[in-house]
């Protein structure tokens, strides 16, 4: 196979397996004890598994445990977003935090959706 062939079956890849969109919590916590994230965690994992929406793809925790980011792939960021609200809404934990929907987070510049929480 030639390199043109090589580069050009890559594009009928991206066919066959569109690319992930991606939902992003952004959050304040302010402890260095985080069994209460790694809880919160299980929740949502939980969430995306039983509906088939998405996927859990871990987190980012400052090591001073200001504040912290949790991130979230599937094809449908919406859908990702509709089935966790529930589950950010009702967390004491998630007060003030913003979610981030991108669309397609592969590219420079692409669509996304900002949601500050209550």
């Amino acid at each position: 196979m030639g390199l043109w062939s090589k580069l050009f079956r890559s594009s009928e890849k991206t066919k066959k397996n569109p690319s992930k969109q991606e939902v992003e919590v952004y959050f304040a916590y302010g402890s260095t004890n985080f069994q209460h994230v790694y809880a919160f965690e299980e929740q949502l994992l939980t969430a995306v598994s039983d509906t088939k929406v998405g996927e859990f793809s871990g987190h980012e925790l400052a090591a001073d445990g200001s504040d912290g980011r949790l991130f979230l792939y599937g094809p449908d960021a919406e859908a990702i977003f509709r089935v966790i609200s529930p589950v950010l809404t009702a967390s004491p934990l998630m007060r003030g935090a913003t979610v981030t929907l991108r669309f397609n987070p592969s590219r420079w510049g692409s669509r996304k959706r900002v949601i500050q929480l209550p």
